[in-house]
Protein backbone atom coordinates (compact mmCIF):
# COMPACT_ATOMS: atom_id res chain seq x y z
CA UNK A 1 0.00 0.00 0.00
CA UNK A 2 1.39 3.57 -0.49
CA UNK A 3 2.32 5.75 2.01
CA UNK A 4 0.59 9.52 2.24
CA UNK A 5 3.49 11.72 3.86
CA UNK A 6 2.44 14.54 6.05
CA UNK A 7 5.97 16.00 7.31
CA UNK A 8 9.53 15.27 8.78
CA UNK A 9 10.74 16.01 12.45
CA UNK A 10 13.92 15.08 14.67
CA UNK A 11 13.50 11.63 15.93
CA UNK A 12 12.96 12.67 19.61
CA UNK A 13 9.80 14.66 17.94
CA UNK A 14 6.78 13.95 20.36
CA UNK A 15 4.79 10.61 18.79
CA UNK A 16 0.97 11.70 17.43
CA UNK A 17 -1.90 10.70 19.29
CA UNK A 18 -3.15 7.50 19.25
CA UNK A 19 -6.21 8.90 18.62
CA UNK A 20 -4.83 11.32 15.66
CA UNK A 21 -6.49 11.08 12.20
CA UNK A 22 -5.08 12.01 9.06
CA UNK A 23 -6.77 11.80 5.41
CA UNK A 24 -9.12 9.21 3.65
CA UNK A 25 -12.76 8.56 4.36
CA UNK A 26 -12.72 6.69 7.11
CA UNK A 27 -9.55 8.32 7.90
CA UNK A 28 -6.61 6.96 8.28
CA UNK A 29 -4.63 6.29 11.79
CA UNK A 30 -1.35 8.69 11.91
CA UNK A 31 1.99 6.96 12.46
CA UNK A 32 5.98 7.71 12.32
CA UNK A 33 8.43 6.14 10.24
CA UNK A 34 12.06 6.79 12.00
CA UNK A 35 15.09 6.47 10.27
CA UNK A 36 18.40 7.67 11.73
CA UNK A 37 17.46 10.90 13.90
CA UNK A 38 14.30 11.82 11.58
CA UNK A 39 11.48 10.38 11.26
CA UNK A 40 8.09 11.19 9.15
CA UNK A 41 4.74 11.95 9.86
CA UNK A 42 2.38 9.17 7.61
CA UNK A 43 -0.33 7.28 7.30
CA UNK A 44 -2.28 4.46 4.77
CA UNK A 45 -2.83 6.56 1.43
CA UNK A 46 -6.04 6.28 0.56
CA UNK A 47 -6.53 5.11 -2.82
CA UNK A 48 -8.76 7.36 -4.20
CA UNK A 49 -7.14 10.58 -2.82
CA UNK A 50 -8.37 13.98 -4.15
CA UNK A 51 -8.33 17.67 -2.82
CA UNK A 52 -11.21 17.57 -0.93
CA UNK A 53 -12.48 19.95 1.89
CA UNK A 54 -11.98 17.20 4.61
CA UNK A 55 -9.10 15.55 3.86
CA UNK A 56 -7.28 19.32 3.38
CA UNK A 57 -8.37 20.06 6.78
CA UNK A 58 -7.48 16.60 7.81
CA UNK A 59 -3.59 17.31 6.45
CA UNK A 60 -3.21 20.66 7.88
CA UNK A 61 -4.92 19.18 11.39
CA UNK A 62 -1.96 16.72 11.61
CA UNK A 63 0.63 19.41 10.32
CA UNK A 64 -0.94 21.71 13.38
CA UNK A 65 -0.84 19.08 16.17
CA UNK A 66 3.10 17.64 15.19
CA UNK A 67 4.04 21.41 15.54
CA UNK A 68 2.74 21.98 18.89
CA UNK A 69 5.85 19.66 19.75
CA UNK A 70 8.44 21.13 18.14
CA UNK A 71 9.60 21.98 14.29
CA UNK A 72 8.49 20.12 10.99
CA UNK A 73 9.30 20.18 7.79
CA UNK A 74 5.33 20.18 6.19
CA UNK A 75 4.94 18.58 3.03
CA UNK A 76 2.29 19.71 0.74
CA UNK A 77 -1.31 18.30 0.14
CA UNK A 78 -1.09 14.76 -1.78
CA UNK A 79 2.73 13.74 -0.76
CA UNK A 80 2.50 10.38 -1.31
CA UNK A 81 5.38 7.55 -1.83
CA UNK A 82 4.94 3.96 -3.23
CA UNK A 83 5.74 2.39 0.32
CA UNK A 84 7.24 3.11 3.54
CA UNK A 85 10.66 1.97 2.55
CA UNK A 86 10.33 4.46 -0.44
CA UNK A 87 10.01 7.18 2.38
CA UNK A 88 12.54 5.71 4.75
CA UNK A 89 14.99 5.64 1.73
CA UNK A 90 14.17 9.53 1.33
CA UNK A 91 15.08 10.32 4.97
CA UNK A 92 18.66 8.97 4.43
CA UNK A 93 19.75 10.37 1.26
CA UNK A 94 18.41 13.64 1.76
CA UNK A 95 19.26 13.39 6.16
CA UNK A 96 21.62 16.56 6.11
CA UNK A 97 19.27 18.74 4.12
CA UNK A 98 16.50 17.54 7.01
CA UNK A 99 18.23 18.06 9.52
CA UNK A 100 19.80 21.62 8.46
CA UNK A 101 16.11 22.61 7.65
CA UNK A 102 14.76 21.45 10.70
CA UNK A 103 17.19 23.52 12.90
CA UNK A 104 16.64 26.57 11.13
CA UNK A 105 13.09 26.64 11.36
CA UNK A 106 13.11 25.85 15.40
CA UNK A 107 10.51 27.68 17.67
CA UNK A 108 9.32 29.50 14.09
CA UNK A 109 5.75 30.25 12.12
CA UNK A 110 4.99 31.36 9.12
CA UNK A 111 3.04 34.48 8.15
CA UNK A 112 1.58 35.19 4.90
CA UNK A 113 0.56 38.93 4.23
CA UNK A 114 -1.36 39.98 1.50
CA UNK A 115 -1.55 43.74 0.00
CA UNK A 116 -3.82 45.57 -2.14
CA UNK A 117 -4.87 48.82 -2.75
CA UNK A 118 -7.78 50.83 -2.24
CA UNK A 119 -8.82 52.52 -5.35
CA UNK A 120 -10.05 55.70 -4.55
CA UNK A 121 -7.63 55.98 -2.25
CA UNK A 122 -4.66 55.92 -4.03
CA UNK A 123 -6.56 57.87 -6.85
CA UNK A 124 -6.57 61.06 -4.37
CA UNK A 125 -3.51 60.28 -2.85
CA UNK A 126 -1.99 60.29 -7.01
CA UNK A 127 -3.77 63.74 -7.83
CA UNK A 128 -3.43 65.29 -4.39
CA UNK A 129 0.54 64.43 -5.02
CA UNK A 130 0.93 65.84 -8.72
CA UNK A 131 0.09 69.15 -9.23
CA UNK A 132 0.30 68.79 -13.18
CA UNK A 133 -2.49 65.60 -13.07
CA UNK A 134 -4.56 67.91 -10.61
CA UNK A 135 -4.35 70.89 -13.40
CA UNK A 136 -5.11 68.55 -16.32
CA UNK A 137 -7.75 67.04 -14.43
CA UNK A 138 -9.76 70.59 -13.66
CA UNK A 139 -8.96 71.76 -17.64
CA UNK A 140 -10.58 68.31 -18.41
CA UNK A 141 -13.77 69.15 -16.34
CA UNK A 142 -14.27 72.65 -17.34
CA UNK A 143 -14.31 72.13 -20.88
CA UNK A 144 -17.21 69.27 -19.99
CA UNK A 145 -14.90 66.17 -19.94
CA UNK A 146 -12.23 67.49 -22.72
CA UNK A 147 -11.82 66.01 -26.50
CA UNK A 148 -11.19 62.39 -26.78
CA UNK A 149 -7.77 62.72 -26.71
CA UNK A 150 -7.21 64.74 -23.97
CA UNK A 151 -9.78 61.77 -22.16
CA UNK A 152 -6.75 59.29 -22.90
CA UNK A 153 -4.02 61.35 -22.09
CA UNK A 154 -5.37 62.18 -18.89
CA UNK A 155 -5.59 58.34 -18.45
CA UNK A 156 -2.77 57.08 -19.59
CA UNK A 157 -0.70 59.57 -17.19
CA UNK A 158 -3.08 58.63 -13.89
CA UNK A 159 -2.41 55.05 -14.71
CA UNK A 160 1.22 55.56 -14.86
CA UNK A 161 1.40 57.58 -11.77
CA UNK A 162 -1.16 54.83 -10.01
CA UNK A 163 1.71 52.03 -11.46
CA UNK A 164 3.93 53.98 -9.37
CA UNK A 165 2.33 54.10 -6.24
CA UNK A 166 2.04 50.26 -6.61
CA UNK A 167 5.67 49.49 -6.97
CA UNK A 168 6.55 51.66 -4.25
CA UNK A 169 4.02 50.39 -1.74
CA UNK A 170 4.71 46.72 -2.75
CA UNK A 171 8.28 47.73 -1.39
CA UNK A 172 6.96 49.09 1.41
CA UNK A 173 5.03 45.87 2.29
CA UNK A 174 8.40 43.78 1.33
CA UNK A 175 10.61 46.01 3.21
CA UNK A 176 8.66 46.66 6.43
CA UNK A 177 8.09 42.92 7.15
CA UNK A 178 11.71 42.08 5.98
CA UNK A 179 13.13 43.81 9.31
CA UNK A 180 11.46 41.43 11.45
CA UNK A 181 11.04 38.14 10.01
CA UNK A 182 13.95 35.58 9.96
CA UNK A 183 13.08 35.08 6.44
CA UNK A 184 10.99 36.67 3.60
CA UNK A 185 9.16 34.57 0.39
CA UNK A 186 7.76 36.65 -2.51
CA UNK A 187 4.89 35.08 -4.08
CA UNK A 188 4.25 35.31 -7.54
CA UNK A 189 2.09 38.03 -8.89
CA UNK A 190 -0.93 37.83 -8.83
CA UNK A 191 -4.21 39.68 -10.24
CA UNK A 192 -5.50 41.81 -7.50
CA UNK A 193 -2.67 42.16 -5.16
CA UNK A 194 -0.13 44.39 -5.04
CA UNK A 195 2.61 41.84 -3.16
CA UNK A 196 2.16 38.63 -1.81
CA UNK A 197 4.88 37.76 1.08
CA UNK A 198 5.55 34.94 3.07
CA UNK A 199 7.34 35.07 6.07
CA UNK A 200 9.26 32.96 8.39
CA UNK A 201 9.01 34.85 12.64
CA UNK A 202 10.82 33.45 15.58
CA UNK A 203 7.87 32.93 17.93
CA UNK A 204 9.57 35.41 20.04
CA UNK A 205 9.02 38.08 17.65
CA UNK A 206 5.29 37.49 16.92
CA UNK A 207 3.70 40.09 19.00
CA UNK A 208 6.38 42.80 17.33
CA UNK A 209 5.39 41.40 13.68
CA UNK A 210 1.76 41.87 14.78
CA UNK A 211 2.18 45.42 15.45
CA UNK A 212 4.32 46.25 12.34
CA UNK A 213 1.63 44.67 10.40
CA UNK A 214 -0.95 46.74 12.66
CA UNK A 215 1.22 49.77 11.51
CA UNK A 216 1.29 49.81 8.08
CA UNK A 217 -2.42 49.48 7.67
CA UNK A 218 -2.94 52.48 9.38
CA UNK A 219 0.36 54.84 8.82
CA UNK A 220 -0.76 53.80 4.72
CA UNK A 221 -4.68 54.28 4.24
CA UNK A 222 -4.21 53.32 0.70
CA UNK A 223 -3.25 49.78 1.59
CA UNK A 224 -5.61 47.05 2.75
CA UNK A 225 -3.48 44.25 4.20
CA UNK A 226 -4.26 40.87 5.06
CA UNK A 227 -2.47 38.34 7.60
CA UNK A 228 -2.93 34.66 7.74
CA UNK A 229 -2.85 32.77 10.79
CA UNK A 230 0.35 30.81 12.03
CA UNK A 231 1.10 28.33 9.19
CA UNK A 232 3.32 25.32 9.21
CA UNK A 233 6.23 26.80 7.31
CA UNK A 234 5.50 25.19 3.77
CA UNK A 235 7.18 28.59 1.76
CA UNK A 236 10.15 27.74 3.56
CA UNK A 237 10.72 23.94 2.79
CA UNK A 238 11.69 22.59 -0.82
Amino acid sequence: MSTYVYGIAHRSHPRPDTELAGVGDPPRPVRTLAEGELIALVSDAPEDLRPKRRDLLAHQRVLTHAAAGGPVLPMRFGGVSPDDASVKSVLADRAEHFEERLTALHDKVEYNVKASHDEDVVLHQVLADNAELRALTEANRAAGGGTYEQKIQLGERIVAAVQQRETRDAELVHDTLMGIAAAVSRGPASTGWLVSVSCLVARADTARFLAAVDRLTKENPQLEVRLSDPLPPYSFVE
